[in-house]
């Protein structure tokens, strides 16, 4: 797998200064495919986290409302752990100090460089996708693969997996490309001669009766050059 960051991944960014975060939301976007959400204060940031998940945050620290090291903390204190980076100003040893306290995972400087700051985004999700509080987002759905289990965030409808389901969604979710039958087969169950293609079809089959609207016609997990694919 390539070292960057998949498509359709979910950013919060929170900053009053609406020139800088309406051209960072923009070079996310077309440099790593983020589906981005733009907000002002603190108080429309607790909101917006409020109604979705996102799977990176990126705060500022000095916010018109409330101190961006306040909205951090509040952040914690509602269990969510997706990674929270500071964009701190010219009080950086301060704010570096403080935000980390409060729960940041990291900080970068204004003005920064777009290299450094998206070398952060991506060290940070490497390390959350491989922590037992990983939340993965695809399609409609939330996988948390510690707990073996799919949430559609439209209806909050809970999925239970097995062990080899959470497996094949956790592999193609990572791979954010076309696997073959075999490479699956062999990541999955490992090298085993009495296991076949046909196993692994028969639970890509009943995964689609429990993620597909219509199982027949898929559109999450799709059959592409001998090979599945899981869908941002």
């Amino acid at each position: 797998m390539a070292d960057s960051t998949p498509a359709g991944r979910r950013l919060l960014l929170v900053d009053d200064d609406p020139l800088f975060r309406q051209s960072l939301a923009e070079q996310l976007r077309l440099e790593e495919g983020f589906v981005t959400t733009e907000v002002e204060s603190g108080n429309a940031a607790l909101t917006a986290i409020a109604s979705q998940n996102f799977d990176l945050i990126l705060l500022d620290v000095s916010l018109g409302d409330i101190d961006g090291r306040e909205i951090c903390r509040r952040i914690r204190g509602q269990g969510i752990s997706a990674p929270i980076i500071m964009l701190a100003g010219a009080d950086v040893d301060v704010d570096t100090i403080l935000g980390l306290e409060f729960g940041a995972n990291d900080y970068v400087t204004k003005p920064f460089r777009l290299g450094t700051l998206l070398a952060l985004i991506r060290a940070q999700l490497r390390t959350l996708e491989h922590s037992e509080a990983a939340i993965l987002s695809f399609g409609p759905y939330d996988f948390l693969p510690a707990a073996q289990q799919l949430t559609h965030a439209g209806t909050k409808k809970k999925i239970r997996l097995t062990e080899k389901e959470t497996a094949i969604l956790n592999y193609l979710y990572r791979a954010r490309a076309v696997v073959g039958r075999e490479e699956l087969l062999t990541e999955v169950w490992g090298y085993n001669s009495g296991v076949t293609t046909h196993t692994l079809e028969t639970h890509v089959y009943r995964l689609r009766q429990k993620i597909e609207t219509d199982p027949s016609h898929a559109t999450i997990l799709i059959t592409a050059q001998n090979g599945y694919q899981l869908v941002p």
